[in-house]
């Protein structure tokens, strides 16, 4: 595809690699790992949808193929990587590289590893790298997301809200920054 290029690896912090984190770019063989890591997003919202579990399961896959292809089809100079931790995969991330901005496409956890600070290291070295760079950090969050509190306590602001997503972006506080 024209135009479609990944940007420049981004390197997680030495104190994640140095416990045995390490990201690396997503294979076909990652789709039922993404898969499963998409539904883990999606349990919360879906509990209360009486639906069986059988039906909830073709929902999800259906989603979750709608936005791989999507992402994959529409979004220009994005990295599409795993996390993993010793080897097994726990995660990922998808960076999108913009000249004015780094822009988190998307970043998840599976359950059992949420909470621990992972995430909060990989977005403050985002952070750093787009201060070194001159550009800001953004990412499109939906406003349940408990993650939410995470962003703003990271300094993101709301940009522009999007009916059930808000458009968030942190910026350095350098006079090198880029508008």
């Amino acid at each position: 595809m024209t135009g479609f290029r990944a940007p420049p690896a981004f390197e997680l912090p030495a104190a994640l690699r140095s416990e045995g984190y390490e990201l690396r770019r997503e294979t076909d063989e990652d789709v039922p790992f993404l898969a499963r890591l998409y539904a883990s997003t999606r349990e919360a919202e879906l509990a209360p949808i009486p639906w069986t579990p059988e039906q909830k399961a073709a929902f999800l896959a259906q989603q979750f193929q709608a936005q791989r292809h999507d992402y994959r089809t529409r979004i220009r100079d994005c990295r599409f990587e795993v996390l993993e931790h010793r080897g097994s995969p726990m995660g990922r991330l998808y960076l999108q590289d913009r000249p004015s901005r780094l822009h988190v496409v998307d970043i998840a956890l599976m359950p059992e590893w949420r909470g621990k600070g992972i995430g909060t290291q990989m977005l403050e070295a985002l952070q750093a790298e787009g201060s070194a760079s001159g550009r800001g950090v953004g990412i499109f969050v939906e406003k349940l997301n408990p993650a939410l509190r995470l962003y703003r306590r990271l300094g993101f602001i709301d940009v522009m809200d999007h009916d059930i997503h808000l458009e968030m972006e942190w910026m350095p506080q350098t006079p090198n920054a880029v508008s």
